[in-house]
């Protein structure tokens, strides 16, 4: 239990129904779509629709998104892979007889892969909602066309990227609207974002995928030099996968299948499933060395191996078995870094949201939306206002590769929702989102509950390192004592500039009939249950 003198919330608990977002705002459309008779999924997309206009920066109707759901919380768990998927023209060949070597990040119509959310979402509803589009769009239309105050987190994401916003037309003149980014209380508004989004209520997914917002995108992609047509967004559709897990102390742990990286949480947790965590200080050197350990091992598998399987063979059930665990662990000293590799191809940082709702009949969904990195690529289309993600500078352009660029294939990529389960029932829902820092968070976090016994909010507020590209940024939360036992150790350490990721956790009390929610205090969000 947290010690009530010191800063923090309390984790909520509730008898009917929780929703965790990271917008306040969000959260409250979430709870209003369950006590309006809405299930999960409705309060899911509802949410998610709202951060699609009020967290700009992270998310919108422009990317990708992933679920996992769980029908009255137990049995079968379904999948949905709403990521989009590269243009039908675009090939390694064409990129370097271009003279393009790699796909930037931003200002590019390469970098933009067909959006795969609105599609997700229609086919959430129509599969295992109650709403209508109309009824789940209608909070986020709302804000879009009269407007909503910025938040915090959301103000200070937004300032870091007035450049990147200025390099566009479109992008400055709506989201640098005095010519600077909107400060934290003002009131922003997006009315060409409104009207995609009336739009799609009318007409559902066509109305995103056909029409008039379908030709604003794909015009003004054209007129950018970019491979895209009609076709590549009439024909996109997402696709249900079986999720994949693998058992930590008694817990199942699901995570949606490569071209994500959630094989990369699996065999993080098998390599550590092999220490004793829980009778190290959770933020004691060991427990942080053996973190950094067991990520360097687990990353270099994912930026070599994780594609989208319909291009490249992964080999799931090999990276998941005993036995590859136990060789990569073997590499690994209690007292001494490893020497670091040069890891080529990783992907760039990202901005995402990560949501959970569970309701009264325990439906519980595990649900994540993405524009890849702070605004996407920057690129905004003109009529509908669509915020454009940078989902396709997760490709490479090396054929050897596998995870190059092919028609009609999907990046490799870092949003990952998670679920754990007991026995045949759901446990918990979670998720950590922060682009490549995703498998780690999911890892801290879940080892915060299972090893540490820590509560949802305890898990997520807990301080958190991350050991990439040669370094160990450890948050300001992190002992100093710890951060020097590790550089005693070889590793380089530095503090993180930013925090790392966000997330969100509900877990399930069946014994009690309750439900217990967490929310991320490093982003503006709540948990709120009723």
């Amino acid at each position: 239990m947290r010690n009530f003198q010191l800063p923090g919330r309390s984790t909520i608990h509730a008898k009917h129904g929780i929703a965790a977002t990271s917008h306040p705002l969000a959260t409250l459309a979430g709870i209003d779509a369950l006590k309006a008779g809405g299930n999960a999924i409705d309060a899911a997309v509802t949410a998610s629709a709202v951060l699609a206009v009020v967290e700009p920066q992270s998310t919108g109707i422009g990317g990708d998104c992933f679920a996992l759901y769980a029908k009255g919380g137990q049995g079968e768990v379904v999948g949905l892979n709403g990521s989009g998927r590269a243009p039908a023209k675009a090939t390694a060949a064409w990129y370097a007889e271009h003279g393009i070597s790699r796909i930037p990040g931003e200002h590019s119509p390469h970098c933009v892969t067909v959006p795969g959310a609105i599609d997700a979402w229609a086919t959430l509803l129509a599969d295992h909602g109650t709403f209508t589009f109309a009824q789940a769009l209608a909070p986020a239309i709302d804000y879009a066309e009269n407007g909503y105050v910025v938040a915090p987190r959301v103000g200070h994401d937004w300032a870091a990227a007035e450049a990147k916003l200025a390099g566009d037309p479109n992008s400055k003149r709506v989201f640098l609207p005095q010519g600077r980014p909107p400060r934290v209380g003002e009131i922003h508004r997006q009315p060409e974002l409104a009207d995609a989004l009336k739009t799609i209520a009318r007409e559902g997914r066509d109305g995103f995928y056909r029409g008039w917002v379908a030709r604003d995108i794909v015009t003004f992609l054209e007129g950018l030099g970019g491979l895209h047509t009609l076709a590549d967004f009439a024909d996109n559709e997402p696709t249900y996968v079986t999720p994949i897990a693998t058992r930590y102390r008694g817990h199942e742990v699901l995570q949606i299948p490569p071209n994500g990286q959630g094989i990369t949480v699996l065999l993080m947790l098998n390599i550590l499933g092999g220490f004793d965590l829980a009778a190290l200080d959770p933020l004691g050197v060991e427990r942080f060395h053996l973190e950094a350990e067991a990520t360097r091992l687990a990353y270099r598998m994912r930026d070599t191996m994780v594609a989208d399987p319909a291009m490249a063979q992964v080999p799931v059930e090999a990276i998941l078995s005993p036995a590859f665990a136990d060789n990569l662990r073997s590499r690994v000293e209690r007292g001494r870094a490893m020497n670091d590799w040069d890891v080529k191809n990783v992907p760039l940082g990202g901005d995402t949201i990560y949501l959970t709702v569970i309701d009264k009949d325990r439906n519980a969904v595990s649900f994540i939306n993405s524009l890849y990195q702070g605004f996407g690529a920057a690129l905004t289309a003109p009529k509908s206002g669509v915020l454009l993600q940078n989902r396709g500078a997760g490709f490479v352009l090396d054929p050897q590769h596998p995870n190059c660029i092919a028609p009609r294939t999907r990046p490799f990529h870092t949003i990952i929702p998670g679920m754990v389960k007991k026995g045949d029932r759901v446990h918990m829902t979670y998720g950590v989102m922060g682009g490549h820092y995703q498998p780690v968070g999911h890892t801290h976090v879940l080892t915060n509950v299972i090893d540490y016994g820590m509560d949802e909010q305890e898990a997520l507020d807990c301080a958190r390192g991350f050991h990439f590209g040669g370094q160990y940024a450890l948050e300001d939360g992190v002992p100093p004592a710890t951060a020097r036992g590790l550089a005693d150790i070889g590793h380089n350490i530095v503090r993180a500039a930013w925090p790392h990721g966000g997330g969100q956790a509900i877990r399930i009390d069946w014994q009690n009939g309750t439900l217990a929610g967490g929310s991320e205090p490093r982003k503006d969000g709540c948990a709120i249950g009723y």
